[in-house]
């Protein structure tokens, strides 16, 4: 139960984590979301990792080689990942991207688990596949909730951008961001040795492991972000009036994201074998969901048609039905 909570808690994290960067004001994508990936994949990780973890150094080096590149390879994998998902909204728009990447993620990459430490009892992973597709109805509902209230916008579908192509781009970067799930299921026991060996408390497990993935998937997006600037010739961009309140901001985005998935990480420690499936489900489902409250809140759906907001309710409750669901077969187990 300890590890479920967690799951939903860090799940309601990631779902805030992008708010504070609708205040940032005079910067261009390159330099407001560039600061951000700075902060989140090396800055933040680093600070956090060598002042909280005794003997960081030696813990890592007690990981292993082997393992440490296991991590590293899938972490990488899911930093090209992430910037596709941005490339995947440029063509087809934010709610089919959104819908399709995470759609994506949750099905898989609760599934992979099952490849590394074989299948669960029969009763238990029918359980938690039913759960797994309830909530991909979920997201799809959502996905075309979206549609329906952007109808013929050009949010929806960027000026000159390709459909199949947008979906495709989803997909994939979908496929790869499972890469985070991988590195995390790869690592976490051996990390859990070496943390522990070094006298440091086990929680910190979860420290070590987002430190080694998002350093690793931080080797792809901070090069490219340096580069589309350099190329742009965005550099004097940052020096705006704005620019303490930004970076600020941008700080504060990375530290939610971070924070969300190191409570993933515990969760996954603590719900053992179960943690990249069950945990990895929720934790992603509850992102969407306070997403999708946040909009309603906010008024987004204030003027959409009635059958867009029916979609959107029924995917809402779908979600939450299928992380039900998955917490049942938990207990099943």
């Amino acid at each position: 139960m300890i590890g479920i909570l967690f799951a939903v808690f860090a799940g309601v994290m990631l779902g805030f984590w992008a708010v504070p960067g609708k205040f940032v004001k005079n910067y261009e994508f390159e330099n407001a979301w560039g600061v951000c990936y700075l902060f989140m994949l090396w800055i933040i990780p680093v600070i956090l990792g060598f002042s909280l973890i005794d003997n960081f150094a030696q813990v890592l080096s007690d990981v292993g080689g082997a393992v440490l590149l296991k991590m590293l390879i899938p972490s990488f994998l899911w930093g090209v990942g992430m910037l596709l998902w941005g490339k995947a909204i440029n063509h087809i728009g934010l709610s089919l991207g959104f819908s399709i990447f995470i759609g994506t993620i949750v099905f898989i990459g609760s599934l992979l688990p099952f490849f590394i430490y074989g299948l669960p009892a029969t009763n238990v992973l029918l359980t938690l596949l039913l759960g797994i597709l309830v909530i991909l109805l979920g997201i799809v509902m959502n996905g075309r909730a979206g549609i329906l209230r952007e109808g013929n916008k050009s949010g929806e579908k960027a000026a000159g951008g390709s459909m199949m192509t947008g979906i495709i781009i989803a997909v994939v970067g979908g496929l790869l961001c499972t890469g985070f799930n991988i590195a995390n299921e790869f690592g976490k026991e051996a990390i859990a040795v070496a943390v522990e060996k070094n006298g440091n408390e086990s929680w910190l497990t979860s420290v070590a492991s987002m430190f080694i993935v998002y350093v690793s998937g931080g080797l792809f997006v901070i090069p490219y972000f340096l580069i589309q600037i350099t190329r742009k010739k965005m550099w004097a961009a940052f020096r705006v009036v704005e620019a303490g309140k930004n970076v600020s901001l941008a700080g504060l985005m990375a530290a939610l994201n971070f924070t969300a998935s190191i409570l993933f990480a515990y969760s996954a420690f603590v719900l053992g074998n179960a943690g990249g499936t069950i945990g990895y489900a929720i934790f992603n489902t509850m992102s969407v969901v306070v997403a999708v409250v946040g909009g309603i809140v906010t008024k987004e759906w204030a003027t959409a048609r009635q059958q867009a907001k029916s979609a959107l309710y029924i995917g809402l409750a779908a979600m939450i039905i299928g992380v039900v669901i998955i917490a049942i077969g938990n207990g099943l187990a």
